[in-house]
């Protein structure tokens, strides 16, 4: 069991958080759960994860996160219906992001952002 900090920074310890989502034990309930679990996916490089949750229209054939990207953090800016704004940041830089999410066959997925 780990007891450490989730990645997403939520506060909460990560077999609390995102754990369960990634080991596909749970689904999340919000586009702002998934996409918190999607930003510890790329944190913890698990590219399962990132398949399983990217809508197939829009997903890439290759989802692998670079292994040489040490993410630093997420803050979330604004989370609305279907989309989640956040900024994510990694050793050098940061992004900014308006993610947009639908749910498919009952369970929420990334379809794409700005």
């Amino acid at each position: 069991m780990l007891t450490t900090p989730c990645p997403c920074g939520i506060g909460e310890a990560y077999d609390a958080c995102c754990g369960p989502l990634l080991a596909n034990v749970a689904q999340a309930t919000s586009p702002e759960q998934l996409m918190r679990s999607r930003y510890t996916a790329f944190v913890t490089g698990d590219a399962d994860h990132l398949f399983r949750t990217w809508h197939p229209r829009t997903r890439p054939d290759d989802v692998r996160p670079d292994p040489a990207t040490r993410w630093t953090g997420l803050r979330v800016l604004a989370a609305e219906g279907d989309t989640v704004e956040f900024v994510a940041t990694w050793e050098g830089g940061e992004m900014h992001e308006v993610s947009r999410f639908e749910q498919r066959a009952g369970r929420w997925c990334y379809v794409d952002g700005t």
